[in-house]
């Protein structure tokens, strides 16, 4: 053990490598390459040894001393994800809970763009890998049967919605790979077997979108809220908190109401006479000055607002280690989620961070619509966030740094980055500061939509006309409810709405993660600020806050309070 300081560390790297060999594609994720040629089993009988293994490793660690607060916080997080996540998995619900943002099937196209793709070597990887997603998928096709046969479902939508995800892949997604990657490591598509193996994958996509259809959906739910038993699980799984839903509602439709009332401020100003926030949106999108076009220029455009980020803010409100001041910019695969996304640095920091932007085919972009996104996605976000932990290795353990994520944390703190942008001067511009508030009025309504949906809440009284719906007062949320209000009060394309209200529905309290993350933060930097007036120092505030890991928001408050300056 003369290698990691604490008991608690090295039992925290040996997880890490076993639960890496359980799951080939986290290992990958995590930059852990010995599996790179292998996908995962997703049958019930491997998640019912998962189960087995996770109360293994719990009763373990129960029994593990901590030497100081750094293992305290350690064992802290760790116990705590172990256990919700073993809460999710006995019950079934994480096998039957899938959308098109997390499944199976996407795990599977995604760790193609996470892997090394450079010698033969990797291509011989990469063959191995294609050919084993016929089985991977069948294992889940199987755990499918075997569910919907005891009667634990998933809803129609989500299994309707990954069908036509897998048709998307089934369309030639996985011999493209094989193209791309013989191509990058140097050798012929053909003869290295990587086009048959990518080809046969594309193959068992589409047989899998069909029985999807023709056979689960008609078992699936017909119904799409999963109701208070499920949610709360799933809110302490994303958000690592005690919650109080009715109040979170409560509160999310009030932040709601004051971020509509400072977008009709400036609305004003973008676009006099506008009788709709739609409007603004639409003059603004028609301002040739505020539009890139083509994907290489839009890429470009984005890494620049990670550069200039970083210029901005390095020395002054943050030190940002040499080895992570590249955070890339690549457009997503076809068939993701309609909203941009970040995947972190490999663990050795070979791979560099990487923010994604899925184009759903347009050509033309609006910048106002993006600007605090990135900041949100890179620095000071989720790339400042994830490169520090994984920079952390004395004060965090292994599974701090690579299974530790929590989406209220995460989630939270890139929200406060966007803000903190806003308040630093980085969105004075009334264009970028529209897209701002877009942003802050859709979190805000997906703590309305989700826990409206999921608990089949009455809409506020005061809710009024919702684009082409009439007054929707006490109405029951719905899908298309929920649809119109990220449309009409927080300025979303309709294609992106539908996905994204097909997200909520999929991962139940997650969505909710952001808004309240970042109102935990904001209350901890406030609480720091009064308690230690004058001698306050933000930066240093931050430093303290990443350095610690990612945790669950409860605990977060504990350990901010313990910020001394």
């Amino acid at each position: 053990m003369a290698e990691f300081r604490s008991e608690l560390f090295a039992f925290a790297h040996r997880y890490i490598d076993e639960a890496s060999r359980r799951s080939p594609i986290e290992a990958t994720d995590r930059g852990i390459a010995d599996y790179d040629d292998r996908l995962d089993d997703f049958s019930r009988d491997h998640a019912l040894d998962e189960e087995v293994f996770l109360r293994s490793t719990l009763r373990e660690l129960e029994h593990i001393e901590v030497l100081d607060d750094l293992d305290r916080i350690g064992k802290a997080v760790m116990a705590e994800r172990l256990a919700t996540t073993l809460r999710l998995v006995e019950t079934g619900e994480q096998r039957r809970t899938f959308s098109v943002l997390h499944s199976p099937a996407s795990a599977v196209r995604n760790v193609f763009e996470m892997q090394a793709a450079e010698t033969p070597e990797h291509a011989e990887n990469l063959r191995a890998r294609l050919q084993d997603v016929r089985r991977a998928l069948a294992s889940w096709r199987q755990a499918l049967g075997e569910d919907s046969g005891a009667g634990l479902v998933a809803a129609r939508r989500q299994c309707l919605g990954v069908s036509r995800q897998l048709d998307t892949y089934a369309s030639g997604a996985f011999a493209g790979i094989a193209r791309r990657v013989a191509s990058s490591c140097g050798v012929d598509a053909e003869e290295s077997g990587l086009l048959a193996a990518g080809a046969d994958a594309d193959r068992a996509c589409g047989e899998l979108a069909e029985w999807m259809r023709d056979v689960y959906a008609p078992r699936a739910d017909p119904s799409d809220p999963v109701g208070a038993e499920r949610y709360g699980p799933w809110t302490s799984f994303y958000n690592g908190a005690d919650l109080d839903v009715a109040e979170l509602y409560d509160w999310g439709w009030e932040e709601l109401k004051r971020i509509n009332a400072r977008m009709w401020e400036i609305g004003a100003d973008l676009a006099p006479g506008a009788e709709r926030l739609h409007d603004v949106a639409a003059a603004l999108d028609a301002d040739e000055r505020r539009v890139v076009h083509g994907t290489d220029a839009l890429l470009q455009e984005l890494r620049s607002l990670t550069d200039g980020a970083i210029e901005m803010l390095e020395g002054v409100h943050f030190d940002i280690d040499e080895r992570v001041r590249v955070c890339e910019a690549r457009l997503a695969p076809e068939g993701s989620m309609a909203a941009p996304y970040y995947t972190g640095p490999s663990e050795d920091l070979t791979r560099p961070g990487i923010t994604w932007y899925p184009t759903l085919g347009h050509t033309s972009f609006s910048m106002w619509r993006n600007v605090s996104t990135w900041y949100h996605e890179s620095v000071p976000g989720h790339h400042l966030q994830v490169s520090t932990s994984l920079l952390e290795k004395d004060r965090q353990t292994r599974f701090q740094r690579l299974d530790g994520f929590v989406s209220g944390y995460g989630e939270g703190w890139a929200l406060y980055a966007e803000r903190l942008m806003e308040e630093l001067g980085a969105l004075d511009d009334l264009g970028n500061e529209m897209g701002y508030l877009s942003k802050q009025a859709m979190r805000a309504a997906r703590v309305v939509v989700d826990v409206g949906m999921h608990l089949s809440l009455p809409a506020p009284k005061d809710i009024g006309r919702l684009g082409p719906l009439e007054d929707a007062a006490g109405r029951v949320w719905d899908a298309e409810m929920a649809v119109a209000l990220l449309v009409e009060r927080a300025l979303v394309a309709n294609d992106r709405a539908v996905s994204e209200v097909d997200r909520y529905l999929g991962t139940p309290g997650q969505a909710i993660a952001y808004k309240v993350g970042e109102r935990v933060w904001l209350e901890c930097r406030e609480e720091a600020r009064r308690r230690l007036g004058a001698s306050f120092d933000l930066k240093a505030w931050h430093a303290y806050g990443l350095k610690l890991g990612p945790m669950g928001l409860d605990p977060l408050v504990e350990e901010m309070r313990r910020f001394s300056g």
